[in-house]
């Protein structure tokens, strides 16, 4: 048993037994975060990819909880350079971490750090922890290779982008939830700028149409995993 936390637009935390992994920890600069970065402590950090909005705070994060981040190669290399302990990894490639097993897939986007640094592919996120399985798909468009992920591991927990514009929109994230035939839905990555407003309750009344639960999430609200 664990606990997920939302802290706004893509920044999760997992408490997982003894470890708390963040996933997209952007605090400063995001208007939605419930949490400050003085408050901000976790044991693992994961990235997506390397824009600002999900890259966020995490050089101040690690370095303060002497942390390591797992992170695609150019991203990993990157944060090397800068000091920061890292453990590169690229898509398809998966690790076991002391909080569970790491696996990347595909997020059809694009990846480049704050400064404009290459950052390779962008990714999402499988967390296998023994008794759940949670998958983070980043910043992404609908692909159908999403049908894969979902036929090779069962997905009790799906967090996908609905604000459109830089990512899926509600329909193609509702699809999506089909594909990957995810058991519970949380919408993320809308609402946090003007230009990714949505309708999270349209969201939950459509996944619940095609018979999953959806957990429609404020920052600072947890459930139990």
């Amino acid at each position: 048993m664990g606990k997920l936390i939302y802290h706004g637009h893509s920044f999760t935390e997992l408490k997982l037994s003894i470890h708390t992994v963040y996933i997209d920890p952007f605090i400063e600069g995001n208007p939605l975060c419930d949490i400050t970065l003085k408050e901000a402590e976790c044991d693992f950090l994961i990235l997506t990819h390397g824009h600002a909005d999900h890259y966020g705070n995490t050089i101040e994060i690690a370095k303060r909880n002497n942390v390591k981040v797992i992170a695609t190669a150019e991203l990993s290399y990157y944060l090397d350079a800068r000091d920061v302990s890292t453990h590169a990894m690229n898509l398809g490639g998966s690790f076991n971490f002391p909080f569970g097993k790491v696996k990347l897939t595909l997020a059809h986007h694009s990846s480049s750090t704050p400064d404009g640094a290459y950052a390779g592919d962008p990714a999402g996120v499988l967390i296998s922890t023994g008794s759940c399985n949670i998958f983070h798909a980043g910043d992404t468009a609908l692909f159908y290779d999403m049908k894969l992920i979902g036929e090779m591991c069962k997905i009790d927990y799906a967090l996908l982008p609905i604000g459109d514009n830089f990512t899926m929109g509600v329909d193609d994230a509702v699809k999506a939830a089909e594909f990957l035939n995810a058991a519970n839905v949380i919408p993320i990555h809308y609402n946090t700028f003007d230009v990714i407003k949505a309708d999270a309750d349209e969201f939950k009344r459509k996944i619940e149409s095609v018979g999953k639960k959806c957990h429609v999430m404020k920052a600072g609200d947890s459930i139990e995993i």
